[in-house]
């Protein structure tokens, strides 16, 4: 395998090399950006094989990105991107091609737009949905300020299944301000679409007459003189009386867009020509681009799902490193399949994630009782309730990360009517090279102060596998999350055990200090004690297991006998465990203790490798040896720090 170092170099032919801005591509023939959109693909995929990222979204948005840019001026005009993974091209085309090789890498340039990293970024984007509303915001600014600038939303078909776009949508069409929203229909988000509206996208697309009659109005127009405004008026009210009779519920001119397509978003020629005709019209525009997810890959186009995002592979045969363990998420699926075999009301719901969160075992076995609802994580919440409601048990999978945009559901549709929901969280705490939009780092805080919800967090397999029968047994809302990635890599055991609520075990003694854990938090504190062991210094650990409710008798407990108590989470040290264990102690009267919780810095963390990103915020095992012995007084030398204990236990003793 190449070194890193080498990736920017390797498939970039001449006329890349010459691309530095996007005011170079004005100067290029439709002939040379479609030479260019090949110099392209081979450059990101040679770049991506070794860094890993969203692969096959990128593939797919060669020409379109292209054609944009050439017509449009950025940065003056803005371009948004929704989601942010298909902009690679973007970035490349954007002066950011000599540093495309530190990808997704720690101290390296993000995998999604960001508005700190370039002036062509100009709204940070990583959850769907939300490009049309940020884009209606920069017009109506525009119009405020009486600036003329473009506005351009690039969508993509999986994210109108989300509430918010069609927020967007909506007001922006009742605005009539100057808009254009290219809608990028690859017919897949990461699974494939579901829905309503990707029927009728598809609809619009294989519909032969409207393409044939719309083709030679167009070609007609084309050759009508300048001065045939009357005539071009006429052809106009004939394209939108067809557009009533052949192309069903005519969905965006309702809506108040004006519609152009479908265009196919490989032909670079007719890109460009269609994007410097909408150029000079005014009111919301929408501009509907078919593409192919993967394009110019046969492996990604075989395999879109796959290669939507993924870590470092080989480029000739698509395989990835093999897996020392299982993941968490494959876990967690395989179990859900095991528990519905016995339990009818069992049923699962993602949004737009199957096998992303593994629900995809389930598909397979049980397709009647999984439910994919698109990009809509509060519609997939209240769904969950409703099914509740008529004795089922709905788990709903979602990555932590996006549960965030369900929050008002899970408080106000789930949790204050104490349905029996299970909130399945996978990518839990710092998931690396996604960076901070993807980052679970919220969970435990936003979770854990809402009433009659019980959060847990599992150490490794086999008790996630536990949590999850408890959950279901359990006649209320549950949540656990879980990390990304590989498992421990335990042996599973066939049975599943019922873990009694709000309760914690100790995995070892300790005379000098305790530390509790939550999750994967368990296994830095083990690693911690290890270290301290070695240098004379005996801290215990504690697997707390619950956030709420904590286990209130083992907390009082392990404050009254050691005087250094540490709380160990993968998880903002803002409101989260940690927090939940400061308020118990805060009501204990006659405490004499020192207390200090350990985890993710009040900060959004960056993108690297969890074991950069471990280091940078001081949780890795070095660090974390370190703090605790500065806490507790010792220098580094064996002994120091069980001297120091013995001393202040002498002075607590005295009083």
């Amino acid at each position: 395998m190449m070194d890193r170092s080498d990736a920017q170099g390797e498939g970039s032919a001449d006329l890349l090399k010459t691309i530095n801005s996007p005011d170079d591509l004005k100067r290029l023939s439709a002939e040379q950006l479609e030479e260019l959109a090949q110099e392209i693909r081979e450059f990101v995929i040679s770049t991506v094989s070794l860094t890993g990222g969203h692969l096959a979204p990128c593939l797919g948005v060669v020409e379109l990105t292209l054609a944009i840019h050439s017509t449009f001026s950025a940065p003056e005009d803005r371009i948004v991107w929704d989601v942010g993974h298909q902009a690679y091209v973007h970035k490349i085309l954007t002066g950011r091609r000599e540093r495309f090789s530190t990808l997704r890498q720690y101290g390296g340039i993000s995998g999604f737009p960001r508005i700190s990293e370039s002036e062509y970024d100009t709204f940070g984007v990583g959850h769907a949905s939300t490009a049309i509303s940020a884009a209606l915001g920069f017009a109506t600014a525009r119009d405020l300020k009486d600036e003329r600038r473009h506005v351009v939303a690039v969508v993509g078909d999986g994210a109108l299944t989300g509430g918010i776009a069609f927020e967007g949508l909506n007001n922006a069409g009742a605005s009539r301000r100057n808009l254009i929203v290219v809608l990028n229909d690859n017919r897949m988000s990461i699974s494939p679409n579901v829905g309503a509206l990707s029927n009728y996208l598809t609809q619009i697309i294989t519909n032969p007459l409207y393409n044939r009659i719309k083709n030679d109005l167009w070609a007609l127009t084309g050759k009508l003189p300048r001065g045939a405004s009357k005539v071009r008026r006429i052809i106009h009210r004939i394209e939108e009386s067809l557009k009533g009779l052949v192309v069903p519920g005519s969905l965006f001119e309702r809506l108040g867009f004006r519609y152009f397509g479908p265009v196919d978003g490989h032909h670079i020629s007719r890109l460009l020509n269609i994007f410097r005709e909408i150029r000079k019209l005014n009111g919301p525009i929408l501009v509907h681009v078919v593409t192919k997810k993967g394009k110019g890959y046969p492996l990604a186009e075989k395999n879109a799902t796959k290669f939507h995002g993924l870590g470092s592979f080989c480029r000739e045969t698509g395989t990835t490193a093999i897996k020392r363990a299982p993941s968490y998420t494959e876990i967690f699926g395989k179990a859900l399949v095991e528990l519905a075999e016995k339990d009818e009301r069992i049923v699962g719901i993602t949004a737009a994630m199957a096998d992303g969160t593994g629900l995809v075992h389930l598909e397979k076995r049980f397709p009647d009782r999984f439910f994919d609802v698109g990009i809509a994580e509060p519609h997939a919440v209240t769904f969950a309730a409703g099914l509740a409601l008529e004795g089922f048990r709905p788990v709903v999978a979602i990555y932590s990360t996006f549960l965030q945009r369900a929050f008002d559901q899970v408080i106000h549709d789930v949790a204050l009517q104490n349905l029996p929901v299970v909130f399945a969280l996978d990518r839990g705490g710092l998931v690396g090279e996604d960076g901070p939009t993807h980052h679970g780092c919220f969970d435990l805080s936003y979770l854990r102060f809402i009433p009659n919800l019980v959060v847990m967090v599992p150490k490794d397999e086999n008790e996630l596998r536990d949590m999850l029968f408890t959950a279901l047994k359990h006649d209320g809302p549950v949540a656990f999350r879980y990390p990304r990635g590989e498992s421990m890599g335990l042996p599973l055991r066939k049975t599943f055990r019922t873990i009694p609520i709000g309760k914690s075990e100790t995995i070892i003694e300790g005379k000098d200090a305790l530390f509790l854990g939550v999750g994967d938090g368990v296994d830095m504190a083990m690693r911690t004690a290890g270290r301290l062991a070695m240098k004379g210094i005996s801290a215990g650990v504690i697997n707390a297991r619950f956030v709420r409710p904590i286990d209130r008798e083992m907390v009082e407990s392990a404050a009254r006998s050691v005087p250094y108590l540490f709380t160990f989470e993968n998880n903002t040290v803002i409101g989260g465990f940690g927090s939940g264990v400061g308020e118990i102690l805060s009501e204990m009267q006659g405490l004499r203790i020192t207390f200090r919780r350990l985890g993710i810095p009040d900060r959004f963390v960056a993108h690297g490798s969890k074991q950069d990103l471990f280091r940078d915020i001081e949780l890795d095992v070095d660090s974390l040896v370190r703090r605790v012995e500065d806490i507790i007084g010792g220098d580094g030398r064996v002994n120091t720090g069980r001297q120091k204990i013995r001393s202040k236990r002498k002075k607590q003793d005295s009083r």
